[in-house]
């Protein structure tokens, strides 16, 4: 949720078993009276199950459902939603939809749109007092395509901060453009519309889209606090596969409340069977008229300079490359993933859940779609994730920190063959704030790839925060000193901006 994923790919094994599966496809098909006559979409299933089966091999945890011309093909849970207790993913296992939730609430204010409760180019200054001059004309339709200049805000997800000190530092802090001059994905103006949806209907937000949008569409299993979930229908979710780190739910519940940086942007559980009936009601005007419908899934501002997809309310649009329409977006909360991608000219839903998200992951989608539109397609295998093979090494070791560079050397040569796998794990410890770890491995990292200048910037960033401050500045300007004569220094903001932060530091 924090940014818009751009996510790709890393091996594999259990030759044995995807042998079998591979007999038991040929097997089922060849046992057939007549194969050239079988149904294209059993064939289809087939494959999918196969490719889907393999990928459980390999790491994939969650649950897919993949339907056409209203049948559906494929719906199917895969790995585990508690791994303690040997409950198994399905179709109503309940996943945070992470920012999949921002469709919600673009069709909450598009709905309100309909029923002439409010208009699309009205400015915030219609619902909020004491704004700054710069902020006072921005409007909800630059809300909802994001280029009101708005940023994440300045608090984390899931923070609890009261709605109006929420609102009120949001207000004070600097826009990064004029409003209606760029684009740049944000959570925090997500976050402003979920109040106006509230200001305009009189009810709370998951009041408001339980009974205008889950309701109508015969969605029990939707929302934050409001279904009837037990423990053994949320999933758990587990970081890379590995480490069980609750469910938000048991977080909502603990709290009696939905964090302000998080309602409206994200955070919305749901399964893929709810949302399936979520889609077929809008596919067939059941929430909103066909011209509200339009307007939702309207492609107002291209999200990249090469003008490949374009931002609506709530989806991002673009062109396949069969040149059809697709209505999709995905989303992330730091170990959970969701993607929705809807293909309305060729009547074609994917609908994707995983409660432990790993990088390769995040090409299954495209992966199933040309399994979809090409009978000859061979799907690439997913493979196994190098990143949590060595985070399972970490968390399984018992020996002393100091010796765990050593360890991981010795038993991952030869398999680290990137910066990019270190420099990943260490990350995960500093984000738990795990530093002596984080900087054991981000050290072993710039002794293996010494001329990688991101490593540096990382093991800067892992010395900063333990206030190692000759360290850190060493680090930093070694990052600096790597970049690149051609191409992207995308660490070299950073390492200039703390160098400065640290030279007053030292002033």
């Amino acid at each position: 949720m924090n940014k818009k994923l751009q996510i790709n790919a890393s091996k594999a094994v259990y030759k044995s078993y995807l042998f079998l599966g591979g007999l038991t496809a040929i097997l089922s098909v060849a046992c057939q009276s007549n194969p050239s006559k079988e149904n294209p979409s059993d064939l289809l299933s087939i494959r999918i199950d196969h490719y889907l089966k393999q990928s459980e091999l390999n790491g994939f945890s969650g649950a897919v459902l993949v339907a056409k011309n209203d049948t559906i093909i494929i719906n199917k849970g895969l790995g585990f939603a508690n791994k303690e207790n040997n409950i198994v993913n399905n179709p109503n296992t309940v996943y945070d939809i992470c920012s999949v939730s921002k469709q919600f609430t673009g069709a909450a204010i598009v709905k309100l749109a309909e029923d002439n409760k409010l208009k699309l180019d009205s400015s915030i200054s219609t619902y909020f007092d004491d704004l700054t001059d710069d902020k006072k004309d921005i409007t909800i339709h630059q809300l909802l395509t994001h280029t009101a200049g708005f940023g994440h805000g300045s608090t984390d997800d899931f923070d609890l901060i009261t709605r109006d000190i929420y609102f009120s530092n949001l207000f004070q802090e600097k826009l990064l453009f004029t409003p209606g001059s760029e684009y740049s994905y944000s959570n925090s103006g997500y976050s402003i519309l979920g109040r106006i949806i509230e200001l305009v209907s009189g009810q709370d937000y998951e009041a408001y889209l339980n009974k205008n949008l889950f309701q109508p569409s015969g969605m029990k299993q939707t929302g934050y606090l409001l279904p009837d979930w037990d423990n053994t229908t949320v999933a758990n979710e587990y970081l890379l596969n590995v480490s069980n780190e609750g469910s938000h739910i048991a977080q909502y519940k603990q709290d009696g409340e939905i964090a302000r940086t998080v309602l409206a942007n994200g955070g919305v559980h749901s399964t893929n069977n709810d949302m399936y009936k979520w889609y077929q009601a809008l596919k067939t005007n059941k929430i909103l008229s066909q011209e509200s419908f339009e307007i939702l899934t309207k492609p107002y501002v291209s999200e990249y300079e090469d003008e490949s997809s374009h931002y609506a309310y709530g989806w991002a649009v673009y062109t396949s490359k069969r040149d059809t329409k697709v209505i999709t977006h995905n989303g992330f909360n730091g170990v959970s993933y969701n993607e929705f991608v809807w293909f309305p000219e060729e009547d074609v839903v994917i609908l994707f859940s995983s409660n432990a998200f790993v990088r390769p992951i995040g090409r299954m989608t495209m992966e199933i779609e040309n399994m979809l539109f090409d009978a000859t397609y061979k799907p690439k295998e997913l493979p196994k994730y190098t990143v949590s093979e060595l985070y399972r090494f970490t968390e399984g070791y018992k020996g002393r920190v100091n010796e765990l560079r050593e360890q991981l050397g010795l038993k991952f040569e030869g398999v680290i063959d990137s910066p990019r796998h270190l420099n990943s794990l260490g990350g995960l410890y500093y984000r738990k704030d795990q530093m002596e770890k984080a900087i054991t491995i981000y050290e072993l990292n710039t002794q293996m790839f010494p001329e990688d200048g991101n490593s540096w910037d990382s093991l800067g960033d892992a010395y900063y925060k333990t206030n190692e401050i000759d360290k850190a500045m060493e680090a930093y300007t070694k990052a600096l000193e790597l970049k690149p004569e051609e191409g992207d220094c995308f660490w070299c903001d950073n390492s200039i901006e703390k160098l400065s932060l640290l030279a007053k530091v030292n002033e």
